[in-house]
């Protein structure tokens, strides 16, 4: 089976790893912070927090710009359930904005409809490695007074049509290191931002809301610490950044593979009458996390199915989270509340891209998937 997407790990990468094992620092050590810094410089920002998932990552940016009970969040309908769920940890109420139809990322113009006096943020989602509008969802919450959340997860390495890299363009933007992402920790996430307050009120966070860490009480030589607030333990160990470090020195190469695959894709389905890939804005640099496509819907569980069979691990992204049962439940979601992603969703097909395939095995996955699609009735 060649997966929709998979790690690649070589020699260099265990081998750091094993430098951290036979080392003193397992966890809160300096690996985190070179790490860190590492990603930050990378992003071109001032401020990084490392922690255990993308997930936590966006739970602490929800912290740290103290959204509460009572307060809603403008999220995008077309993302891992993760990008709401973090509204939801705080006691707050996610709100579903449409998207464009085109690129399925969120359209500033439904955001701006959604807006209430109880809104707070945005948290805009640069879907399958493509960056949002954000110099609208900007204007946005410049009128409003709004925070702007770049959940960047797909779109390590991707650039706006102006040059800006994802996750340097938002009050705080998120990645994930999960082993389908660009780079890999295992699990493992970062917040980013240029706003020190933020990202000190995200570190203590991450460690229970204690104000120092054990690395820091060690240089301190002291044992004294404070917890200053309620939060989790969402700490990522050395190991596991050790293994990011290495990773992140592939990163231009495995963006430059993504990138020529994405290409043998797209000239493949040129003109093609029944699958239609995303459309790329004119001026981005495209990180391509996920390669999707649309096909017809009443071909699509057919062409699901049978691609799996022969050997290509296609998947959907994603089920609209306010379809979720947990959704429709607690806050009354359900069919016509964003229309656009919800006839995209019935389109949807994510086909197999990651830097361990081939341009030849691009060839067969594009070929099989039409040859399924033009035997189906």
């Amino acid at each position: 089976m060649i997966p929709y997407g998979k790690h690649h790990i070589d020699e260099d990468d265990i081998a750091a790893v094993v430098e951290v094992l036979r080392g003193d620092w397992l966890t809160t050590g300096p690996t985190v912070t070179d790490f860190e810094n590492g990603v930050a410089k990378y992003i071109g920002v001032t401020n990084a927090v490392a922690v255990s998932s993308g997930t936590a990552a966006l739970h602490a940016a929800m912290f740290a710009l103290e959204i509460k009970p009572g307060d809603e969040v403008i999220v995008s309908p077309i993302t891992f359930a993760a990008s709401a769920n973090c509204v939801v940890y705080m006691g707050a109420t996610p709100v579903f904005a449409d998207v464009e139809p085109d690129t399925l990322l969120i359209d500033p113009k439904s955001v701006a409809e959604k807006i209430t006096n109880k809104t707070r943020a945005i948290i805009a989602v640069d879907y399958a490695g493509q960056t949002c509008d954000y110099k609208a969802l900007k204007a946005i919450c410049e009128e409003f007074n709004l925070k702007l959340v770049g959940d960047c997860c797909h779109a390590l390495g991707a650039k706006d049509e102006h040059g800006q890299q994802a996750g340097s363009i938002a009050d705080i933007s998120v990645l994930s290191f999960h082993p389908v992402k660009h780079i890999t920790t295992g699990e493992g996430g970062m917040a980013l931002t240029n706003n020190h307050e933020l990202a000190k009120k995200m570190r203590t966070f991450r460690n229970h809301g204690i104000d120092v860490d054990a690395s820091t009480r060690s240089q301190k030589c002291t044992w004294v610490y404070e917890m200053q607030e309620l939060g989790y333990n969402y700490r990522i160990t050395d190991i596991q950044c050790a293994l990011g470090i290495s990773q992140l020195k592939k990163l231009d190469n495995f963006l430059q593979i993504r990138r020529q695959l994405a290409a043998k894709y797209r000239f493949l389905f040129l003109n093609h009458y029944e699958i239609k890939p995303l459309k790329i804005k004119k001026g981005v640099e495209h990180a391509f996390h996920l390669y999707t496509v649309k096909v017809p819907a009443n071909k699509r569980k057919a062409a699901f199915e049978e691609m799996r069979s022969q050997g290509f691990g296609v998947n959907v992204h994603y089920i609209p989270v306010h379809y979720h049962p947990y959704y429709k439940k607690h806050f009354n979601t359900g069919a016509g509340l964003c229309p656009v992603a919800e006839a995209a969703y019935e389109e949807l097909l994510t086909l197999p891209l990651h830097p361990g395939m081939t341009e030849r095995q691009i060839d067969s996955s594009a070929k099989t998937l039409d040859t399924i699609l033009k035997n189906c009735k």
